[in-house]
């Protein structure tokens, strides 16, 4: 039996977690050292939401075996959610809309907002 505490045998499971951001870094990008500020920004995003999905899926799964929300109240607050973001997206860029297939782009509308005129080819 360990003899860490709690709070530190949490925290090695987290550290273990997180070492997982340098695949997930080196899959999107390719090898890169430390230091290299692309990868570094993008272990650091990886690492953020590794443990965001961590924290949310423990804090849902004890609200709901406490008794204080039912998995269908939480599947439709996701729903709901899941729909206001996507549309968020979209009004933010106009002539992108999300489907069930996959993104659709309607380049006229795109064009006509200009905000893909900067975009690199």
């Amino acid at each position: 039996m360990s003899n860490l505490s709690g709070e530190q045998r949490m925290l090695a499971a987290l550290n273990r977690l997180t070492k997982w951001r340098t695949h997930y870094a080196g899959w999107q990008l390719g090898t890169r050292a430390k230091g290299d500020p692309e990868s570094d920004a993008v272990r650091d995003h990886r690492e953020l939401t590794m443990l965001l999905r961590v924290e949310l899926t423990a804090l849902t799964g004890l609200l709901m075996r406490k008794g204080v929300i039912a998995q269908a109240e939480f599947q439709a607050a996701l729903e709901r959610e899941a729909d206001a973001l996507a549309g968020d997206y979209a009004a933010r860029w106009p002539g992108v809309q999300a489907t069930g297939d996959g993104l659709t782009y309607d380049l006229e509308t795109i064009r006509k907002a200009g905000w893909m005129a900067n975009w690199r080819p």
